[in-house]
């Protein structure tokens, strides 16, 4: 017969078994992937009941072990929110397996609420476009704001859309284009009109609150032309017959570059934790760039996050920008001493200086050494291999005959002098060549250039086709020497004396026919 079970013997063995269920579900929740996905979707759940009297954000908000970033709803932030597995802080985070920390993700698509959110440490890093800083970084030096690094270039995510009839820059004279201020989009309208040598004086420009607000003004037949974002570029060539997109950042490729800026009290107090971001960042970037797959994967968690945007929406956004590595930033920050191109120090100080003379920025903008931080891009030693190699310059196909006259988008006019029958550029011909329009070609770097050369009508025709023509293989030679350009992305042309642009009757006339002309041809 059975013996009974007293009632201790009852109790203990009831003990045991609720212990054993605590601890595993402890274990469960805590210990594995699958309960730290329940535990945090709960806590979602809970963020979001307006009953709710705490949420995830604002513990995230008060959690000193969480670095808060503030971004807008833009393709280029994607290394880091790939590298964080989602927008909000979470266990699942490779930065949080790898390093111990979280971070959360904070979309601040108003300007002036992502500004004011940064000065009151409700986020510790905040996006700016280091084209745009100039004209704001007044505002934030109470907070000594330092450039901490360089997320993206914009790789066609702006583009400037034109009404039928206007095909090339100087279209663009006399019209009406709408531009948010002080903004990447005005930054880049004002690079172009330079590449066609226009001003904003030579362009009415209707001043719109932001990139959208010009899309719609576009659709709306207010204006001729109009700097939007993608994809309004496309919305806006299917709303209006004939209209076209004049140019992207596709081909503008080192204009509009996102950085993220941190206070110096900040960086001081979690310097460790900011050079783990920034590794885990560009691991994040550079393994997007290199598999489909995590771009895909990318794209999803930027979906989720992006309010009525589909995965592949957010998949052309990623796709719509270069996601820097750790290459890429040691040319931003001028550590890569065989880098020719545009820097962040040349980027911030040609616009400073631009958007000085435009009265947009004041006199006293800090110098870049001021405001950059260059240490942590210098001190990743760990990032290494081909992934992490700063991207490659374009690779044009040879020359054809008929690019030599195949329509530019802009041209840009510019004298150089040269002794009378000679072709060899003097030290004063180089400096011009190199103040009015080597940048202009280091950041249209995905355009051809066709350089042309042009004579007065003093002596035979022949002579003077074949003196333009050398005279323009010299500054060919000369920007493939000094600045390391692809010798098949310049198109030389020698035209004589059969383009002037002014009476060949008198000495001002020709001097101004004897010139060369640069020219963006796209490919």
């Amino acid at each position: 017969m059975a013996a009974r079970l007293t009632t201790l013997s009852k109790f203990l063995i009831t003990l045991l078994i609720v212990a054993a269920v605590f601890f595993a579900g402890r274990y469960f929740l805590n210990d594995t992937e699958v309960g730290r996905d329940l535990v945090e979707q709960a806590e979602e759940a809970q963020s979001t009941d307006p009953g709710s009297s705490s949420s995830s954000a604002s513990a995230a908000s008060n959690d000193p072990n969480t670095i808060k970033i503030g971004v807008v709803t833009w393709g280029g932030y994607a290394g880091g929110q790939y590298f964080n597995e989602g927008f909000k802080a979470n266990t699942r985070s490779r930065y949080y397996k790898d390093y111990g920390f979280k971070v959360d993700f904070k979309i601040l698509d108003d300007f002036e609420a992502s500004r004011a959110a940064f000065k009151n440490d409700e986020v510790n890093l905040l996006r700016c476009t280091i084209d745009a800083f100039p004209t704001e970084v007044e505002n934030l030096l109470p907070f000594n704001p330092k450039v901490v690094f360089q997320a993206d270039w914009s790789r066609g995510g702006d583009a400037i859309v034109a009404r039928r009839g206007i095909k090339k820059v100087s279209d663009l004279k006399g019209k009406k284009i709408a531009v948010a201020p002080l903004t990447p989009s005005h930054s880049f309208l004002i690079w172009l009109l330079d590449a066609g040598g226009l001003t904003t004086d030579d362009v009415q420009i209707i001043e719109q609150n932001s990139a959208i607000d010009a899309a719609t003004a576009f659709k709306s037949k207010q204006v001729d032309a109009a700097v939007v974002w993608s994809p309004d570029d496309e919305a806006c060539t299917k709303a209006i017959p004939g209209s076209r997109v004049l140019e992207s950042t596709r081909s503008a490729s080192h204009i509009i570059a996102d950085v993220f800026i941190a206070k110096e009290s900040y960086i001081q107090a979690n310097e460790e934790k900011l050079q783990q971001l920034y590794e885990g960042w560009m691991k994040g970037a550079a393994e997007i760039n290199a598999n489909d797959g995590n771009k895909r994967k990318a794209a999803k968690i930027l979906a989720d996050a992006f309010d009525g945007s589909s995965e592949e929406d957010t998949y052309k956004a990623i796709n719509n920008v270069r996601l820097c590595t750790h290459g890429d930033n040691l040319q931003f920050f001028g550590l890569d001493e065989d880098y020719e191109g545009i820097t962040g120090e040349g980027l911030y100080s040609r616009m400073t200086t631009v958007y000085q003379g435009l009265g947009f920025a004041k006199d006293k903008v800090p110098n870049w050494r001021l405001i950059s931080y260059s240490r942590f891009a210098k001190n990743a030693a760990s990032l290494t291999g081909s992934a992490q190699a700063a991207e490659g310059q374009k690779v044009f196909a040879a020359v054809k005959e008929s690019d030599k006259t195949k329509d530019a988008i802009s041209t840009k006019q510019v004298s150089i002098s040269f002794r009378t029958g000679e072709y060899k550029l003097d030290e004063n011909a180089k400096y011009i060549i190199d103040s009015e329009f080597v940048e202009i070609a280091q950041a249209f770097s995905n355009s051809r250039i066709r350089i042309e050369g042009n004579t007065d009508n003093t002596g035979s025709r022949a002579t003077n086709v074949k003196l333009s023509q050398q005279r323009a293989r010299s500054v060919a030679d000369y920007l493939i020497e000094t600045y390391d350009m692809q010798r098949n992305r310049l198109i030389v042309v020698g035209n004589g004396p059969d383009k002037p642009v002014a009476d060949n009757g008198s000495e001002s006339g020709r001097a101004k026919n004897r010139r060369t002309d640069f020219e963006l041809v796209p490919e």
